[in-house]
């Protein structure tokens, strides 16, 4: 009886060492398991470049031009040794064939240039499938990744073109294909992150659909900080209908300046900032180009000027009806005399300028209080409560108003600002108020920057002939698109005829050089009424 509960513990001891074991490695191979699939096939440590490569057996048949299309085989290699098929209806698809062929043509062809070694650390932005991450691989640079919003497992690993989740200077070379810099909703911090991961004396291939105007192309230079330069551009045919053609753009990293991105600096409307008063600009010859296709001036002086002007809507032509706006890392509007929500920016703006499906932040700025309790319900507009001027000063707000001129049931007519010092409001009939005045070149400088797509328009009673030389001598008038301008004259009047406004001392004539001095320029500024 002894004998047989001795055989019996030892039989239970047995199999509860088995059992022990055999947990054992299923918590071995989970381990495993779960390092192979979370850390080589996504989250590698990019110093070290451990990116999970193929242990499988990759066959890629790339035909030669006017061969018949291959399927690609890629297999991968099971537990026992035998080979089985990988995502076969992904990668077999005419689809998938056709793309690693093209990516094939274009890497060899860069290759070839000098500006993709296999030894080059690189990156695909933006690649939600994989198909550049797996042709380069294929054909060479093992050191490759790929980011997309979804990881694709093991070639794309998750990111974004604006937040690249990797160091600083880890790349040799970085790929954008597909478009996919010109559909990111943040192409100037896309840009700012490859320009941050791409190393010294790297390179950083687009592939882009719409920069076909010199517009659209400069705004996309424009991205980039100093360190970049140009090498090379061309346009190549693409491999589906979605990019029938492609412009390939190579830019070369130069230098290692982290910090030359485009920042903005804090908004301060009466003190210094950062600007430079004296900082002069020359418009690009591009855009003097622009203002060859602009709509003629009216070079006569209209009988009813407020009849002439408005018709003459209808002939403007928009810059963004002409250019592609893509490559831009804001679009703002900025109202001088905005005076109501309704007189232009709910009634014009909002409705008839083309957009091309951007959401544009708009300034308005008046100094009429009467207006300012509207605008705190306005979404995406930011009210600037105080008089476009020269310089940070008091001013004198004058209103004016012709014979006949009926008194407005919003607002008080339209002001028109002088210095407080040197004033004639003693002998003035009108409404006067003290309000502050701003140096509006000074504020331009320090809100938006030259990758902005800045559309202003400017009706600030006669104030003009002050603003628009300010403008040219700090050199804001080159981070404006477009202007809208209302030039005012002693124009006729419509209720008496054979009158003129006593309001202004300039004439049309005066107002016809303004107009003319700015196209001169390369401005490209419409008649406004």
């Amino acid at each position: 009886m002894a004998t047989l509960e001795h055989t019996a513990g030892k039989s239970n001891s047995f199999r509860s060492l088995l059992i022990r074991l055999l947990l054992l490695g299923v918590f071995i191979i989970g381990v495993r398991f779960a390092y192979v699939i979370v850390i080589a096939g996504e989250s590698c440590t990019v110093a070290d470049f451990c990116f999970s490569s193929f242990h499988e057996t990759l066959s890629l048949v790339i035909a030669g031009a006017g061969a018949a299309v291959k399927p690609l085989a890629v297999e991968s290699t099971t537990a026992g040794g035998a080979a089985s098929p990988a995502r076969p209806e992904i990668y077999t698809s005419k689809e998938w064939t056709n793309a690693v062929r093209f990516y094939s043509s274009v890497l060899k062809h860069l290759i070839a240039g000098g500006y993709l070694s296999p030894a080059s650390k690189s990156l695909c932005v933006e690649t939600p499938t994989g198909r550049d991450v797996f042709t380069m691989r294929e054909i060479g640079v093992k050191s490759t990744v790929g980011i997309s919003r979804k990881a694709v497992k093991p070639l794309v690993k998750s990111g974004r073109g604006h937040r690249i989740p990797f160091p600083t200077r880890s790349f040799d070379f970085i790929f954008s294909g597909e478009g996919s810099l010109e559909r990111s909703p943040f192409p100037a911090e896309f840009a700012a992150e490859v320009s941050r991961t791409l190393k010294p004396e790297g390179f950083a291939v687009f592939h882009l659909v719409n920069p076909n105007d010199t517009y659209s192309f400069n705004s996309f230079l424009d991205l980039f900080d100093s360190c970049f330069v140009l090498v090379k551009s061309r346009y190549i045919k693409g491999f589906d209908s979605s990019m029938p053609q492609i412009r390939e753009i190579v830019l070369k990293k130069e230098c290692d300046d982290v910090d030359a991105v485009h920042k903005l600096v804090k908004v301060d409307y009466f003190g210094g900032g950062e600007d430079d008063s004296s900082d002069k600009c020359s418009v690009p010859e591009y855009k003097h180009d622009l203002v060859k296709n602009a709509e003629p001036l009216i070079s006569m002086e209209p009988l009813k000027p407020w009849i002439t002007l408005k018709r003459n809507l209808k002939n403007i032509k928009y810059l963004s009806s002409m250019v592609d706006i893509s490559f831009k890392r804001r679009y703002v509007y900025v109202d001088v005399g905005a005076r109501s929500y309704g007189s232009s920016i709910g009634s014009w703006f909002r409705k008839q300028y083309p957009k091309q499906n951007k959401t544009f932040h708009v300034y308005a700025i008046e100094a009429d209080r009467t207006f300012h309790p509207e605008y705190a319900l306005k979404k995406a507009v930011t009210l600037v409560p105080y008089a476009a001027w020269v310089k940070n000063e008091t001013l004198t707000f004058e209103i004016h108003r012709d014979p006949g001129e009926q008194v407005e049931v919003k607002g008080r007519g339209m002001g028109r600002i002088q210095p407080l010092q040197g004033s004639s409001s003693e002998d003035f009939d009108g409404e006067v108020e003290k309000i502050k005045g701003f140096d509006f070149a000074a504020w331009l400088k320090n809100t938006v920057s030259k990758n902005d797509f800045v559309v202003m328009k400017m009706d600030v009673e006669g104030t003009e002939f002050d603003l628009i030389p300010r403008l040219f001598e700090t050199g804001a008038i080159c981070l404006v698109d477009e202007i809208f301008l209302e030039c005012h004259y002693n124009r006729w009047q419509r209720c008496c005829p054979g009158q003129r406004s006593a309001k202004y001392e300039k004439t049309y004539d005066q107002c016809l050089q303004l107009f003319n001095s700015l196209r001169q320029s390369g401005v490209l500024v419409h008649q406004w009424w």
